[in-house]
């Protein structure tokens, strides 16, 4: 274990799957940290070492708490004395438009307890501006303490990756900014403490763009190979085959893979920040994003649609068909369904009256849409299905003994592979 000399205070703001990784890491590396949350029940799960995030185990909460410096909790008066505060709180859309209520309420928060040489840093996906014109005035206003001249101020946008093994929070380079030089040293001196590679940037507002930039690419080249998906299969191609062709040249292209669409934390919002922001301030769309939102909200549509075609080929209606739905999740691996279109799938399959089971080792009971049964994976639930429907493909299935005795499969993951799956 690294530690730092003295352990400095930390508090994080936010202990869900981007404040709780940080806090975590920070007890590794020897902070006392205070995990602060306005949910209750997240932290009465904490302080009983029960994890809801899939890049901290239960055993890794336990070891936390057992330092006795990790102290999740509810109450305010906790975050007094702080010498960094990071806050990851929610960013939603909210009619199209973000919603910084929970940014706003950090930074008031926040505000009561400023002092002197402090640092805080903003982590929460937001657009370009959100520090310095909604963040920062908001810090200064219950005391006599000036960011820059009091305290220091910095944004460093999240790159949680769940479920990812090999590129975690410490092994992800860091973004990092501040309002001023000073701020800028701080923030990144304080990262340095954390992870392996920290990258300084011009300034907050490079920073938020830079996360932007970051995921509307992944959206905009999503969204490219599924609506190639979508026409090759009109077309009688393989759309596969014709990635992995592509994807042999090694210099000026990237490859990506279609899907059902796209989920979680990012892709399906943090784009439209992008959006927003161009149409108000320029008065013209961000037509790329525009373009991919269409493409990849229309996706589990058109998996229904081939889900459809596939019985009608065997004179079956989707009304009454039993079909078993493998992956709930967003993303293999992982349990967070959050704008899953896998979900969405499930949704549009029970609103048309099928019969509909699921396995998913990964997913809350709670998570998962009325209409659906959750199952192990059996050789009996294989063959009973009228249709097998790979949407999340994880690696803790098994996927020899689904490829035996499931008969008919609709695979929008290729995780089968060309052996008499249909395939997206």
């Amino acid at each position: 274990m690294d530690v730092i000399a003295p352990p400095r205070r930390l508090a994080v703001l936010g202990q869900g799957y981007v404040g709780l990784p940080v806090t975590i890491r920070a007890v590794e590396a020897g902070y006392d940290v205070v995990g602060f949350d306005v949910d209750k029940s997240r932290i009465d799960r904490l302080t009983r070492a029960t994890s809801f995030v899939d890049d901290v185990s239960d055993q890794d909460l336990r070891t936390a708490l057992d330092t006795a410096r990790f102290h999740p909790t509810d109450d305010e008066s906790a975050l007094e004395g702080f010498d960094v505060a990071v806050v990851s709180v929610p960013t939603p859309l909210r009619d199209g438009a973000p919603d910084l209520g929970c940014v706003r309420d950090a930074a008031l928060t926040l505000a009561r307890h400023v002092r002197p040489g402090c640092t805080v840093v903003l982590e929460s996906t937001t657009y370009p501006g959100t520090t310095e014109d909604e963040f920062v005035p908001l810090l200064e206003s219950a005391g006599p303490w000036a960011a820059g001249r009091d305290f220091h101020v910095g944004y460093s946008p999240e790159r949680i990756d769940p479920g990812n093994r090999r590129w975690t929070f410490r092994t992800t380079p860091k973004v990092v900014s501040g309002i001023d030089p000073p701020s800028l040293d701080a923030v990144a001196a304080f990262y340095r403490t954390l992870v392996d590679r920290v990258v300084e940037v011009p300034g907050p507002r490079e920073a938020e763009l830079a996360k932007l930039l970051e995921n509307t690419f992944r959206h905009v080249n999503i969204a490219l190979v599924n609506e190639l998906a979508v026409h090759g299969h009109e077309l009688g191609v393989d759309v596969w085959s014709v990635i992995e062709a592509a994807a042999t040249k090694p210099f000026g292209f990237m490859p990506f893979r279609p899907g059902p669409g796209v989920g979680g934390h990012c892709l399906p919002i943090d784009p439209s920040y992008l959006s927003w922001q161009v149409r108000r301030a320029l008065g013209r769309p961000f037509r790329f994003v525009e373009i991919a939102n269409d493409v990849n909200d229309h996706m589990p549509d058109h998996v229904v649609h081939r889900i459809a075609a596939r019985l009608n080929r065997e004179r079956k209606a989707v009304n009454g068909s039993r079909i078993l739905l493998l992956g709930l999740a967003y993303k293999p691996n992982s349990g967070d369904a959050r704008q899953s279109p896998a979900i969405s799938v499930a949704r549009h399959l029970a609103d048309q009256g099928a019969v509909l089971r699921a396995v998913d080792p990964f997913i809350e009971p709670q998570q998962v849409p009325p209409g659906v049964t959750l199952v192990d994976t059996t050789p009996d639930e294989l063959a009973a299905a009228d249709l097998v429907v790979v949407l999340t493909d994880h690696d803790a299935l098994d996927w020899e003994l689904i490829g035996g005795f499931a008969s008919r499969v609709f695979d929008t993951r290729n995780r089968l592979g060309n052996c008499g799956a249909e395939r997206l």
